[in-house]
């Protein structure tokens, strides 16, 4: 992928995490409003695993022209932000309708997993294309 296509994707991405982080902080508010006074952090804090994991890196990608992950390290990485965004909005609104439950720990579980399958699966295609750039040499 030419460096170009690669900035070019890379803002993509950064942008689109920005929106997704945007609306879930305007959910997150919305929510908040009809609560009646009951809050919840995890549900202030939504918009940050898109933000953060999500808009931030991209960014960096397309600030540093290079980098850009595998489909396969790309889709398992967006899955895991998903996951975890989720099971922030989940929590949320489970503490502030007032119970708990023993399995919302599951979405922040299986998004690290997905984050860390994206990243080892982004570790073997580096090192793959690096091999084959040697022997092309």
């Amino acid at each position: 992928m030419s460096s170009s296509a690669t900035k070019k994707r890379a803002a993509k991405t950064a942008a689109v995490y920005l929106v997704v982080a945007l609306l879930c902080a305007i959910f997150g508010t919305v929510y908040e409003l009809f609560s009646f006074g009951v809050f919840s952090m995890f549900m202030i804090f939504c918009f940050m695993p898109p933000l953060i994991l999500g808009s931030l890196p991209f960014f960096a990608i397309y600030l540093f022209g290079k980098g850009m992950p595998c489909r396969l390290a790309f889709n398992l990485y967006n899955s895991g932000i998903a996951t975890i965004t989720v099971g922030f909005i989940f929590r949320g609104v489970i503490e502030i309708y007032g119970t708990t439950n023993r399995l919302s720990h599951i979405y922040s579980l299986s998004g690290a997993l997905f984050v860390a399958a994206s990243l080892i699966v982004y570790i073997i295609d580096i090192t793959r294309n690096k091999k084959t750039i040697e022997k092309q040499s």
